[in-house]
């Protein structure tokens, strides 16, 4: 059964889910907490394996405009979004890093300048996690340590500053997808969205921080850490080229590997099964048959409002018709213009 992430009601979840035992031994008081937010009306986003099995639960709230007394040092009042509660399975990575998007999303979409959470320094795995992606540790409330993610400044490391993109430092490109695989690899940018708070909501378990990608097109091995990759999806043959084949997305280059990278198949397998939309089946053909195999992995970090179709990019952008579109740079120019044009939230942009 696909398992997605939901925004459900704290009376629609059951507190006595053996999900919750670790919580109650840390916070005698969570099980009135909770009792409360029910009564408020809150909300939380939890995720059920089968339907049954809860697996995650994140309960977020506003702090804007509050200075924060209870930690040390103090933290002066900004745009602040609080991580009230976040527990996920201990043995599921992935769907940790689900949810650390769900939190960066909300954050991004919203406007907050920070977020911040407290944890308690056993939870060595969640700290790890949040580490990853940016998340410092600047003080303490009690016994637990404050993380606190800026959204308003780059540090220069890829994951660290995750979602943000610097665009005045990265080489622009264009990757074309076809449709088969663009949908599973970005299921939240399929043509019929046009919400611009759809990058907040869950879709299925494809949507991740992290994509790999494999293709065969010339010059892609030459891809490099940082690089920007404006995301084509091809046309689906439901309407005219020029207005069905789009720009739907954009994602930074964290590594390229190409196939000699890899001493077998098995190896190979292990690196790209993990974020590929591929099967095994898949991934041992492509490496047993191409030789010019690339792998791409990258980071998801812009979803556009507004999809960008090969008639803007050919009138407007100056696009030429005639060279190939499977893979080409872009200058800085036509990259601004594409991301204008599909109105992209701009706190993730810094320039």
């Amino acid at each position: 059964m696909e398992e997605i992430i939901s925004l459900r009601n704290f009376n629609e979840i059951n507190l006595q889910d053996p999900f919750f035992k670790s919580l109650i031994e840390d916070y005698p008081e969570f099980p009135e907490w909770f009792k409360r937010k029910g009564q408020s009306g809150a909300d939380a986003y939890v995720q059920y394996k089968d339907n049954a099995t809860l697996q995650a639960f994140l309960y977020m709230k506003d702090e804007s405009d509050e200075v924060l007394t209870d930690v040390v040092p103090n933290r002066p009042s900004c745009r602040r979004l609080k991580v009230g509660t976040f527990k996920i399975d201990a043995h599921n990575t992935k769907l940790g890093e689900r949810f650390v998007k769900k939190i960066l999303d909300k954050g991004i979409v919203e406007n907050y300048d920070e977020i911040y959470v407290t944890i308690f320094p056993k939870h060595r795995g969640l700290i790890d996690l949040l580490t990853r992606y940016g998340f410092q540790n600047e003080g303490t409330k009690g016994e637990e340590i404050v993380l606190v993610k800026d959204l308003k400044n780059l540090s220069g490391d890829i994951l660290k500053d995750y979602p943000l993109v610097d665009i005045t430092k990265s080489r622009k490109f264009l990757l074309a997808i076809y449709p088969k695989y663009h949908t599973r690899l970005f299921p939240d940018s399929i043509l019929r969205n046009e919400n611009k708070y759809e990058l907040i909501k869950d879709v299925n378990y494809t949507n991740s921080i992290h994509k790999i990608y494999l293709c065969f097109m010339p010059g892609t091995a030459n891809l490099r850490k940082g690089d920007l990759l404006v995301i084509y999806r091809t046309n689906d043959y439901l309407g005219p080229a020029k207005y069905r084949s789009v720009v739907t997305s954009v994602c930074q280059v964290e590594e390229v590997k190409i196939k000699r990278d890899f001493a077998n198949v098995t190896e190979f397998i292990s690196y790209t099964n993990k974020y590929s939309i591929f099967d095994n089946g898949e991934l041992t053909n492509w490496f047993s048959t191409k030789k010019e195999l690339v792998v791409i992995k990258m980071t998801y970090n812009i979803a556009l409002t507004k999809r960008v179709t090969r008639q803007y990019l050919l009138d407007e952008v100056g696009i030429s018709p005639n060279i190939y579109w499977g893979f080409f740079q872009l200058n800085d120019a036509q990259f601004n213009s594409i991301i204008s044009k599909g109105e992209i939230n701009e706190n993730i942009i810094i320039r």
